[in-house]
């Protein structure tokens, strides 16, 4: 097959000896994942027939090898650190992904957004951040591949809303769109982007196309809706201080008010009944929250020291 059809980095990749990839620095690394998912999870349109390539053993072999230094390193930011247990010594992920989701629910830097961004400050802030998962739909959908009963019913509940509860119009990704001209949001090229935020959405790619990380999806995704509201609500509050139009604020509008909603549903009624009748997800489950919270930390530490330390020496 012709692999001109593959962005230049994945292409490098595949040609070139195993060994060689355990050396690439980590950053190199997160990127070409990032152009593996997207053969995985990317509109066909935006391929541009690249997609023949998703499962051809040269990028499924460099899937494998460049992934495991990518857990390795999700490890590394968690090992040893915020694992709960209940007293009998059992992973309780209920209660963990409840004490997750408290730990750094509003960073500093959303107060900043609230309270004293600029607009063009917020506007490369929602550049950076790409809003709470904008392809969040097909990610619930995937998250549910196999499910049954009462966790199947709330990913699908969660996955009616993420669609706008059939109206074309109020789809969460057509909103994000809507929000991005109305300000308009420029994209921001990979190179341009820090490893912080690339390891973010790498994290999304990386549990989406591995079906046997299904559980550490779900604790992954979990997290997200169980955090997502109080942010949202403080870039509303920036928003509206900054005068931004209706277009501009709907799409952060709609996750303020759902979000608190479906994190407390994907707990009660999803992951609950999960580990309830497989316990040995518990603690795999509170993982992906785990890399969940250790990726967002390091996207916020990253993001606070460009632009709140610029705004502390403006002051």
């Amino acid at each position: 097959m012709d692999d001109s059809l593959l962005p230049d980095q994945l292409r490098r990749a595949i040609r070139a000896p195993r060994s060689s990839l355990d050396r690439l620095p980590l950053r190199d690394v997160v990127a070409t994942l990032l152009d593996v998912y997207a053969l995985h999870l990317e509109p066909l349109d935006t391929l541009d027939g690249a997609e023949v390539w998703q499962h051809h053993p040269r990028v499924a072999a460099t899937k494998l090898r460049l992934e495991a230094r990518f857990r390795g390193h999700l490890d590394d930011g968690v090992e040893g650190r915020g694992v709960e247990a209940v007293p009998d010594g059992r992973h309780d992920a209920v209660a963990g992904m409840r004490r997750l989701a408290r730990r750094d629910l509003v960073p500093a830097l959303y107060d900043w957004l609230a309270e004293a961004a600029n607009h063009h400050e917020l506007v490369a802030y929602l550049a950076m951040e790409g809003g709470p998962d904008a392809d969040f739909d097909d990610l619930v959908a995937i998250c549910q591949v196999g499910l049954r009963g009462r966790a199947k019913l709330t990913l699908a509940a969660n996955y009616w809303d993420e669609l706008g509860r059939g109206s074309a119009t109020d789809v969460h990704t057509e909103l994000h769109q809507q929000m991005v001209a109305a300000l308009p949001v420029p994209p921001v090229p990979i190179d341009a982007l820090p490893l912080e935020a690339l390891e973010r959405k790498a994290l999304n790619g990386f549990l989406a196309t591995n079906r046997a990380l299904q559980p550490e999806l779900l604790g992954s995704l979990g997290l997200i809706e169980c955090q997502a509201g109080p942010r949202c609500r403080r870039v509303v509050a920036g928003m509206r201080r900054l005068g931004v139009s209706a277009d501009a604020s709907a799409f952060y509008e709609e996750h303020a008010t759902a979000d608190p909603r479906h994190g407390k549903e994907w707990i009660d009624d999803a992951v609950a009944p999960l580990v309830a009748h497989r316990p040995d997800w518990g603690p795999r489950i509170l993982r992906g929250a785990q890399w969940r919270a250790a990726v967002n930390r390091r996207f916020f530490t990253a993001m606070e020291d460009r632009f709140l330390s610029t705004a502390r020496r403006a002051a």
